[in-house]
């Protein structure tokens, strides 16, 4: 069977929901309450920390 090729619209379609999948995985990191919380023990939180702590001086 040969390669068919999609028509205009069915490639940008593709196209789209593959970049919508992509932008809500990554927005998924970024809302608050969300289930993928940042963990307490993560790097980013301790080093918001050490910032936090020496603005306080």
């Amino acid at each position: 069977m040969g390669v068919t090729r999609l028509k205009r619209k069915d490639r940008r379609n593709k196209t789209v929901s593959r970049l919508e999948v992509q932008f809500l995985k990554l927005a998924t990191n970024l809302q608050p309450g969300s289930r993928s919380k940042e963990k307490a023990s993560s790097q980013i939180a301790k080093n918001n920390a050490v910032l936090a702590e020496l603005s306080a001086k």
